[in-house]
């Protein structure tokens, strides 16, 4: 699906409040239709595996999923898959992105056991420490729903679960924005949502993120890409309006940036987008997953 800017711009102009409910609205209505589905199917597979891109909008994906879940009265656990991360070393190199920083044997022992309604103790991984801490104590009941939530979900070779007991979810943004004979892909779209976060919440340069960012990249290719064929749905977590409130947060640091590989059709959308303030972004939206001020957080 392309949108073209001076479209996103004319409803911004037009009503900025109602465009925003708007865009809120379709995007909750289609995971309002997957819990359906999932609670209709809950008792043959309980676990819901939600997997997709850095800068994806995994987080608020499954946070909106669990509250439709919950007042329906399926109650519902999410789980970060990051908690699963093995410790780091203390020397190397560690490829961040691959699937064998998972610690497979520990992630599937406690979904077997929680398919089974048995009391596991779900691990919390300090980043600040490179390594897993305590965590807390879940005891799925009879009928009650997990949502796995993390790159590598999808990937068979890290969540061995026979398949008839999981529904599979693959988010990521979808829509190219255009401009003229300019098309944004949705990478980029992803891009600027990391650019937000790391620069609000992680002390990164923008032009740290763009230098990372191929990396990441490089890894979802090979790690992420080749298991969304296995979804059984997916997601556009496209918010035609986030790109207007990104524009002030980020063009300053995005114009001093050397205009090569792709950045400068970037820059050129992004200052065609009508400007936006931040306030207007309700709390439970998911683009405050990276400027922050989400009620998920």
């Amino acid at each position: 699906m392309n949108i073209d800017i001076e479209t996103i711009n004319a409803a911004l102009r037009a009503d900025p409040a109602a465009y925003i409910a708007r865009c809120d609205a379709a995007f909750r209505a289609r995971i309002r239709d997957i819990a359906a589905f999932v609670r209709k199917h809950r008792k043959k597979s309980p676990i819901i595996l939600l997997s997709g891109p850095s800068g994806s909008g995994k987080t608020t994906s499954a946070k909106i999923l669990e509250g439709f879940l919950d007042d329906s009265g399926c109650a519902t656990h999410t789980i970060s898959l990051d908690n699963y991360f093995l410790p780091l070393p203390e020397e190397g190199t560690v490829d961040l992105e691959a699937p064998d920083r998972v610690d497979r044997e520990l992630l599937n022992r406690q979904l077997r056991r929680m398919v089974r309604g048995e009391t596991v103790e779900i691990p919390r991984y300090d980043f600040t420490a490179g390594r897993r801490a305590p965590g807390y104590e879940l005891t799925r009941k009879a009928d009650e729903l997990v949502i796995l939530e993390g790159i590598h979900a999808l990937n068979p070779g890290v969540v061995t679960l026979p398949e008839e007991e999981t529904v599979r979810i693959y988010v990521s943004v979808r829509t190219r924005v255009t401009a003229d004979d300019l098309v944004l892909h949705p990478k980029k779209i992803r891009m600027l949502r990391r650019m937000l976060r790391d620069k609000l919440f992680r002390g990164r340069r923008v032009e740290d993120t763009l230098r990372m960012f191929e990396s990441v990249q490089r890894g979802e290719n090979r790690y992420i890409m080749p298991y969304k064929e296995r979804s059984t749905f997916d997601i556009d977590t496209f918010h035609p309006y986030a790109i207007s409130v990104y524009r002030d947060l980020l063009l300053p640091e995005l114009r001093a940036l050397p205009r090569k590989n792709g950045i400068d059709d970037l820059i050129r959308i992004v200052e065609r987008a009508e400007t936006l303030s931040a306030d207007l972004v309700p709390p439970d939206a998911l683009p405050r997953e990276f400027i922050g001020g989400s009620i998920y957080e």
